[in-house]
């Protein structure tokens, strides 16, 4: 194995326990009265549980809070009154959130996640795999998740092969590979968990797979699986 594709392996494992332990400690216990936002558009902490009331702060998508109460405005929109530390409680549009320990919360997100484009796709999803463990929706969330993955690791080739200078890169005498393994334009899709292989010779990355096996591992049975095997097998 030459020096490269070395680097290349011990890069890609060294990113996949990275990728684990992120996964690890987004894996928590809700308790009864936990939420998450999921919609950070509607995330507005406000003084008291009307649309009009003054703002406290905005909460970015994936918070946690605590739900303490809830009640409707004279406009008809339902706020919950939550606890987002000691010290800051406020009144929150309750579509913001989910509550994972209500019922159909995950179908509810199932939609936006449905809706959403993108990175808003991929982190809405990556809510839904660390907090519903056991829906019955989970394997079209990890085909959604695993999808979106690889339709990124295209997208992110491109701008790296544009952006990065191959000049410039061959003139410090690091390998190539590691250039584009430590691309900024991965940053943001790490913290969600998603690890990406790098093929030197078409410039290509790829996402690992995680989600494809984990469906093939956990739901052998489902139409999900039913896709990834004849994926496999065409290719």
């Amino acid at each position: 194995m030459n020096t490269s594709r070395l680097f290349n392996s011990i890069t890609t494992l060294l990113l996949f326990l990275v990728s684990f332990q992120i996964g690890a400690a987004q894996t928590r216990r809700f308790s009864s009265h936990s939420a998450i936002v999921v919609d950070e558009r509607l995330a507005v902490l406000r003084s008291a549980p009307q649309i009009s009331a003054p703002l406290l702060k905005r909460l970015s998508r994936g918070r946690i809070v605590s739900v303490i109460e809830s009640k409707r405005s004279r406009e008809g929109l339902v706020f919950f009154r939550v606890a987002v530390t000691r010290r800051t409680r406020g009144w929150i549009q309750h579509e913001a959130l989910i509550v994972p320990h209500r019922k159909a919360e995950d179908a509810r997100l199932l939609r936006l996640i449905n809706a959403s484009r993108d990175f808003d796709r991929i982190a809405r999803a990556r809510i839904f795999l660390d907090v519903f463990l056991h829906s019955a929706l989970r394997p079209q969330v990890l085909l959604i998740f695993a999808d979106e993955a690889e339709k990124t690791a295209e997208k992110i080739s491109r701008e790296a092969v544009r952006r990065l200078d191959t000049a410039e890169m061959a003139a410090n005498g690091a390998p190539i590979t590691s250039y584009f393994l430590n691309y900024t334009g991965l940053d943001r899709y790490r913290r969600q968990g998603i690890v990406f292989s790098f093929d030197e010779a078409s410039r290509q990355f790829h996402y690992e797979g995680a989600a494809w096996r984990e469906i093939l591992r956990r739901y052998p049975t489902t139409t999900e699986a039913m896709i990834v095997r004849k994926r496999s097998s065409a290719q």
